[in-house]
């Protein structure tokens, strides 16, 4: 066992996807692209996406309940909920005040992260340091997006990667062999021009002008943010490998942030993880930023394929440019 390692364990994973499927067939028929195009690039053949009614705490409340249904916990006897999102409900109060509304609890403390695809990992390492030190006993990360509601539809570049979603890990005290034994994390700031949304800051207030420019929405140097994500999210990878004391071939399962399957086998190869131990759920779900990996956990968990004592790695890159990797011993 690592000697750095936060005693947790996931008693309880939950996702929420929204029923309406959009593929690319469908994309064809929005904008100048064709599924060939789509699915070359990017492995994505479709996408989930919300309702005009539903926002990102909708789909959070449910993943929650969810997991905290599998773990025995009822969400108003949780300590703490940590939800990451790029695209929360409001821009004030958090998304996880509305998760608490929406489920009708209250009492515990319920705040967001912004990490953009990061966001997941930055929330698990928040509730593992919550757990392991005794501050909470029952705690969710979260994580959830509504991207279709910040995608700019007639831009073929972004439009066709995003998808919405919400994922949910429930983590309570463990013996001492389960929880993050090894955990990295970062952010370069002055990358932050090359994946962002423009508008609707202090910076840039919502006006006649922003809204006209379509600032609101995505914008991406897509070229610029591979490299990046490739380099911080192997290198991550290899890190708490070695920190956690184990081989690479100790890894039952690497689920990496599911942007494209380019940027995924690139990661997987730069590792050395073989082809049948990465997790991949982006070609049903797109790109949901800080959703993909909690959903591909709890799917990954449905099927048998992570047990007690497996080693499962996780890695990540977003917006920021933020990144972080861990090594959940399950």
């Amino acid at each position: 066992m690592s000697p750095s390692m936060k005693s947790m364990k996931v008693v309880g994973t939950g996702r929420a996807l929204p029923e309406r499927v959009l593929s690319n067939e469908d994309l064809e028929k929005m904008v100048d692209t064709s599924d060939e195009w789509i699915s070359e690039r990017t492995g994505i053949k479709e996408r989930r996406i919300a309702d005009d009614g539903t926002a990102t705490s909708d789909i959070v409340a449910e993943a929650l309940v969810k997991a905290c249904r599998q773990g025995g916990v009822k969400p108003g006897e949780l300590d703490a909920i940590v939800v990451a999102t790029s695209t929360p409900d409001t821009v004030y109060p958090a998304t996880g005040c509305w998760v608490q509304k929406k489920l009708g609890i209250s009492g515990m403390p319920a705040f967001d992260v912004s990490a953009g695809c990061s966001g997941f990992l930055f929330a698990l390492e928040i509730v593992a340091n919550l757990i392991s030190t005794g501050t909470a006993r029952k705690a969710v990360a979260a994580g959830g997006e509504v991207m279709s509601k910040v995608v700019n539809w007639e831009d073929r570049a972004t439009c066709v990667l995003f998808g919405d979603g919400a994922g949910a890990a429930l983590c309570v005290p463990g013996d001492g062999s389960s929880g993050l034994s090894a955990f990295t994390w970062g952010c370069d700031g002055n990358l932050a021009p090359l994946l962002y949304q423009p508008a609707g800051g202090t910076r840039l207030p919502t006006s006649q002008e922003t809204l006209s420019a379509m600032q609101h929405t995505v914008h991406m140097e897509g070229n610029k943010v591979f490299k990046h994500a490739v380099r911080a999210m192997s290198e991550g990878a290899l890190r708490v490998v070695e920190e956690s004391g184990i081989e690479v071939g100790d890894v039952k399962l690497l689920i990496p942030h599911q942007a494209n399957t380019r940027i995924m086998e690139a990661t997987r190869v730069r590792v050395g993880i073989p082809e049948e131990k990465m997790y991949s759920v982006v070609h049903k779900y797109g790109n949901m930023s800080a959703a993909t990996i909690p959903v591909a956990l709890d799917e990954a968990r449905e099927e048998g394929l992570i047990e007690d004592g497996d080693y499962v790695a996780l890695t990540a890159f977003g917006t920021g440019f933020t990144w972080a990797s861990a090594m959940l011993r399950w």
